[in-house]
Order: structure tokens, then C-alpha cells, then sequence
């Protein structure tokens, strides 16, 4: 079935299972499944043990998931964080999917979650291809605005290769760029996460994986929903002092 959506929205089934009544099953599952992590237990059967635990659906215990870290994570991620606001006169790179569909979900009134390590993610998902929304312009737009306010001199973002029509999203990226007079370069890449891990540039991201590799990193979409749409429905699952 062809993907018809024109918004980057809450799923038909969010209101119900991110509701206030859910909030303490979810915020119960994410100390549970960051406990287990923090003794060594996989990841999978970590969650699938948390979750049955506490009643969650598929969609809930995907939001857990992604919102989960053990304490050296979060100390390593803590570690190597840059505030946004000291990354004046400098280069970024950005995970171009990751922080595009987080705004984009953003402006779209889509669930948005802050994890333990206070990284701010959506519930959105690709499946291999990329379709533009209505929201696609203005977050780019919006993305491009707070980094220049941010006094960044140059971004350097990178989309998935391998997902479909990252080529059209490059074109247009390009073509903003050029518009606003913005100092952005598309790169294509089979793998933007190795390369995000690898550089020494600041990167922008709230990847797990990049996190737990990157040099330097900015908590980008989170600061910029803060900073600009500060009535995101945004669901707080736990401060990383709550870890044990």
C-alpha cells in the first residue's frame, strides 16, 4: 500500500497510550529496563521482560527503548555534550534524518519523548524511504534559522543513501540552502552513522549509536523545540538522576 501521509502526526493510537494515565507505567518501564541495562542484561530480552512486566504495547515499549541507557552511557554522553550556545564560529554535522523528522514531528503535533541521557526523540520511522510532508519546509527552514542564531558557520548534513528519495530531500535541502544563504553541504552516505561517529566535527544528533561514539555532540532538535516551539507536546520519562 503506497504511503499517502502528508503530515509527520501522532500515530490514530498515541493519544490513548502516551496519556497521563499512562505516564506512570512508562516512566516505571524506562527505570526498570535502564536497571537491567546498567547490570549487563541484553537489550531485547531486557525490554521484553520490562514490558510484559508493565502491560506496554509495541508502540509504548519502542518509546522505552529508545528513551533507555545504562549509567556509563549516560556518563559518556554527558561527557563529551557541547551546549549549543558555545558552538559559535563553528562547523556542525548533522544526522540529517534524525533531526529533520524530530522537527518536522515537532511542528506536527507527533508524540516526542526525552530520554535518561536528555536527548529529545519522535516516534516516527522511516522503513527505508523518505516521504516529504507538509512540515518538511518550515523544519528545515526552522533548522536553518536556529543555527544561524546559534552562530554556526557552516552544517554539514548527511542523509542514509540506501533510504529512497534521499536524493530528492538532498535537492531540496540544496536549493533552500541556496535560497537563504545558508552554508549547507548534503552528503549521501551507505552509512552516516559511522561517519558522524568518526569526525571530529560537532555532530547533531540523538542516535544511540552516534552518542556512544561521536567526539563532541549538541542536543540540536531538543534546544530547538525549547527555544522555538515550546508548546511540542513533549513527555518527560525520567530525569537521569532517577537512575539506580
Amino acid at each position: 500500500m503506497p504511503d499517502k501521509r502528508t503530515h509527520r502526526g501522532a500515530h490514530p493510537d498515541d493519544a490513548r497510550l502516551f496519556a497521563a494515565d499512562q505516564w506512570p507505567a512508562l516512566c516505571g518501564a524506562l527505570a526498570d529496563l535502564c536497571w537491567l541495562l546498567d547490570r549487563g542484561y541484553a537489550g531485547r530480552s531486557a525490554l521484553a521482560l520490562v514490558g510484559d512486566r508493565h502491560g506496554l504495547s509495541q508502540r509504548q515499549r519502542i518509546a522505552v527503548a529508545r528513551c533507555a541507557c545504562s549509567k556509563d552511557q549516560y556518563t559518556r554522553r554527558a561527557a563529551h555534550e557541547v551546549e549549543v550556545a558555545a558552538v559559535a564560529g563553528d562547523e556542525v554535522w548533522l544526522d540529517g534524518y534524525n533531526v529533520l523528522i524530530t522537527i518536522e514531528s515537532a511542528l506536527a503535533d507527533g508524540v516526542l519523548i526525552v530520554g535518561r541521557d536528555g536527548c529529545l526523540r519522535d516516534m516516527a520511522s522511516l522503513h527505508g524511504s523518505y516521504r516529504r510532508v507538509e512540515e518538511t519546509a518550515p523544519a528545515l527552514q526552522l533548522i536553518g534559522a536556529a543555527l544561524g542564531a546559534a552562530g554556526v558557520v557552516s552544517s554539514h548534513w548527511l542523509l542514509d543513501r540506501p533510504v529512497s528519495n534521499s536524493g530528492r530531500l538532498k535537492a531540496i535541502m540544496e536549493e533552500l540552502a541556496a535560497a537563504n544563504g545558508w552554508a549547507w553541504t548534503v552528503e549521501l552516505a551507505f552509512n552516516p552513522d559511522k561517519v558522524l561517529r568518526d569526525t571530529d566535527a560537532i555532530v547533531a544528533s540523538s542516535d544511540s549509536l552516534v552518542l556512544d561514539g561521536c567526539g563532541r555532540w549538541i542536543n540540536l532538535a531538543r534546544w530547538i523545540v525549547a527555544t522555538h516551539l515550546p508548546d511540542a507536546p513533549v513527555l518527560t520519562l525520567g530525569p537521569a538522576s532517577d537512575m539506580r
